[in-house]
């Protein structure tokens, strides 16, 4: 079976992409073949497997991005679904949409899971210039996830007022879109100088957790070389098992 939907893709328009207000975005309906989110959601990583993030200091003056994280290798184990999917992910239709949205070039992607809990925010950030574009994929359904407890991921708009290498607050910044993170659904976005984006504090009860699956599209910078001489991907994580970031 198939996991990414080839419709949902296709669907998407490079030039309204392109055009979007205040960068690159997208937000995308049934980006998953309905079978394969259910087979996905059912058999998503358990947080006892993931690194848990609290405090971690961040470059520029930016808060702490607190969550639950687990990086992708290749050599970990798998579920028999998620492998499926992640070799969609390096197939070539995945790269078609890719070059098409992003233009023609070479592509490194890195994967992660996060679940984040009650009270875990991302305060408003720009990502690194090696990360060309962004993928975040939900994993909470509609009826797991109630719209009070927030977790909108948040479209910035800086009006050029702003380094990307600063550190903002979310009243210095207006929302030009708010995207609840819930049922087969998407968003895909380019990284500019000001692609701010956040997520306000979350709401939700003790116990509840906020899941996603990001996909991160790098490109081969100097500094992404020098990983991969050191054994690392671009994201700073060896590339034979576990390990910390070096960011």
């Amino acid at each position: 079976m198939s996991f990414l939907n080839p419709e949902a893709l296709a669907r998407q328009s490079e030039e309204s992409f392109r055009a979007q207000h205040p960068y690159p975005w997208t937000h995308m309906d049934a980006t998953l073949t309905p079978e394969g989110y259910e087979q996905l959601r059912a058999t998503l990583p358990d947080v006892s497997l993931f690194d848990r993030k609290v405090g971690v200091k961040r470059a520029h003056g930016q808060k702490p991005h607190d969550r639950n994280i687990l990086h992708y290798h290749p050599s970990m184990q798998l579920p028999e679904p998620w492998k499926h999917f992640i070799r969609e992910l390096h197939g070539q239709d995945y790269q078609n949409f890719l070059q098409r949205m992003l233009g023609p070039r070479r592509y490194i992607l890195t994967l992660e899971w996060y679940y984040a809990w009650q009270g875990c925010s991302v305060s408003p950030h720009c990502d690194a210039r090696r990360k060309l574009a962004t993928h975040i994929f939900y994993f909470n359904a509609e009826e797991d996830w109630q719209r009070e407890w927030g977790g909108d991921i948040l479209i910035l708009e800086d009006a050029g007022r702003f380094r990307a290498h600063s550190a903002p607050d979310f009243n210095d910044l207006s929302v030009a879109a708010s995207l609840m993170p819930r049922g087969n659904r998407s968003l895909f976005f380019a990284r500019t100088e000001h692609s701010w984006h956040g997520v306000r504090p979350l709401q939700c009860p003790p116990g509840v957790l906020r899941k996603l699956f990001i996909v991160t599209v790098n490109v081969p910078t100097l500094q992404v070389w020098w990983r991969r001489v050191r054994g690392k991907d671009p994201d700073g994580y060896p590339l034979r098992g576990k390990g910390n970031s070096s960011e």
